[in-house]
């Protein structure tokens, strides 16, 4: 593997190899950011296609925005997007169950223990109503309402069209010094003293030579992978699915603010609800179920007319053991790959892009910045695919020979840790930097079926009035502003409606 870093060497030219979602991020990032000190090339081919299918969000997309100075009426009208209050879990915990995974807070903690074991409480007094009564953003989402809220008073994210979005960074991106170079890669050429990228020879003949490479080449890897070497971490052991199928379809009622996520017999099938049409797909194990059946069950459980022809996107989950090597850095799909249960890949993409910015080679690579940028990566990456086992292991489903294997997993002792410790007491501590904070773990934790044994003691201390009087107090006020809000299809053709395609 070659990771040798370049310290006296500094950094002035960037090359990004590939487009798509990852590639301009990228270059709006760096661009936005470094690009009057950095001349920033980006080459990519309209020969190929991207896997394009990314096209539900979670609220740390706000931040990047924020960061670019993105307008988001701009931005929503032109990617055809509307707004995500949370996931809709349909059949994990069981066949005909269901719960929303929300954005935002559920009922308020105190300093010794959090909100869910005054719940607990509530519970066993009967005194309490489905957890979910406490987080305005769930309650949002089921009553199909959405408003912008004073101090930020609503968590959100987006469905949007990948593809769009991609174009609308790419004249962002344009508009700050960015060069889009429209050729294929034919080579990746390494400097032999160093073991680091030299420069990219396109298909053309033309040579492209940097300082900095960003590998945006998808699955292909062709820079981190193929040319630096750096292998791939299998997880498939622990994640089963390998395959997905995607379709759009035409709108046939309003957009809902969430994503559903449904259950089936061997994967999951999504839909997510723009402006103008329905991005779907299903998610799948091939050990189980091959993909005509997958297809067909595909077609048959969705609305509208079908738009495109099914698309069948195969990957490993798992992650490149470095993301960083050398002068490359992977981005995307280049980088690793977790199925979209969560919403996370656009995420990574946003943490890889601000991670180097924090870190950015202005001066010379150093081995201590490459060693750090990996650290920090497989941290959080770990995380997140330990908090999607526990969609898939955490289960009362038994019908199928995949949900039966899924329910036997031998987990990471990391997640097995974390299921324990809120089975035994209804704790839950977030790890430093964690994507995902205490609420959505008790959220998915207590909707797949855990149910704590036992509760804080401070929830003992309140007697029922007084309880009953803090738990009300918090529903209520979430009623009532439920209550106010328009519906979320209203609200998105006022506020970012786009001119039909």
């Amino acid at each position: 593997m070659r990771t040798s870093a370049l310290p006296g060497k500094p950094v002035r030219r960037v090359v990004i190899a590939g487009g798509g979602t990852a590639g301009w991020m990228a270059a709006a990032g760096i661009s936005k950011v470094l690009g009057a000190r950095l001349d920033i090339k980006l080459i990519e081919s309209d020969d190929i296609g991207t896997v394009g299918v990314g096209e539900a969000t979670i609220p740390t997309l706000l931040n990047f925005h924020n960061l670019l100075e993105i307008d988001e009426r701009e931005f929503m009208a032109a990617t055809q997007a509307t707004f995500k209050l949370g996931i809709q879990f349909e059949n994990w915990r069981d066949v005909g169950e269901d719960y929303i995974h929300s954005f935002g807070m559920t009922g308020i903690d105190h300093w010794t223990a959090g909100f869910q074991h005054f719940w607990h409480k509530g519970r066993e007094r009967q005194l309490a109503g489905d957890y979910g009564d406490y987080c305005l953003e769930l309650k949002a989402a089921q009553a199909n309402r959405f408003a912008h809220l004073p101090k930020n008073g609503m968590n959100y994210a987006y469905h949007l069209d990948a593809s769009r979005y991609a174009k609308f960074l790419r004249k962002f991106a344009e508009g700050y010094g960015v060069e889009r170079i429209e050729a294929k890669i034919a080579r990746v050429n390494l400097d032999e003293n160093s073991g680091a990228i030299a420069s990219l020879q396109l298909d053309s003949g033309s040579v492209i030579e940097g300082d900095l490479f960003i590998d945006c080449t998808g699955f292909r890897a062709m820079l981190i992978g193929q040319a630096m070497g750096q292998p791939y971490q299998d997880w498939s052991h622990w994640l089963f699915a390998d395959s997905a199928i995607a379709v759009q379809t035409e709108s046939v009622k309003p957009a809902v603010p969430y994503t559903r996520s449904i259950a089936r017999d061997a994967g999951w099938q999504w839909q997510i609800p723009l402006q103008h049409r329905v991005g779907n797909g299903i998610v799948f194990a091939s050990r189980y179920v091959d993909d005509d059946a997958s297809r067909a069950s595909l077609l048959a459980n969705i609305d509208g007319a079908v738009l495109t022809e099914p698309r069948v996107i195969k990957f490993k989950p798992g992650q490149r053991a470095n993301t960083w090597a050398g002068n490359c850095v992977a981005l995307g799909l280049a980088s690793g790959f977790l199925e979209p249960i969560e919403s996370t890949s656009i995420h990574l993409i946003q943490r890889g892009i601000v991670r180097l910015m924090q870190m950015f080679p202005t001066d010379g690579i150093f081995q201590t910045d490459i060693e750090e940028y990996n650290r920090q990566t497989a941290s959080e990456i770990e995380h997140i695919r330990d908090f999607i086992i526990l969609h898939y292991h955490v289960t009362n489903r038994r019908d199928s020979q995949f949900w039966r294997d899924c329910a036997g997993l031998e987990v990471p002792a990391s997640l097995r840790h974390r299921i324990d410790l809120f089975s035994d007491s209804g704790r839950v501590f977030r790890v430093p930097n964690e994507l995902f904070a205490e609420n959505s773990w008790i959220q998915v934790m207590l909707g797949q079926g855990i149910h704590p044994r036992q509760h804080h003691q401070s929830a003992d201390l309140m007697g029922d009035a007084e309880l009953r009087g803090f738990l009300d107090n918090i529903s209520g006020t979430v009623k009532r502003t439920v209550a106010q809000l328009p519906s979320h299809q209203d609200y998105v053709v006022r506020y970012c409606g786009a001119p039909r395609p």
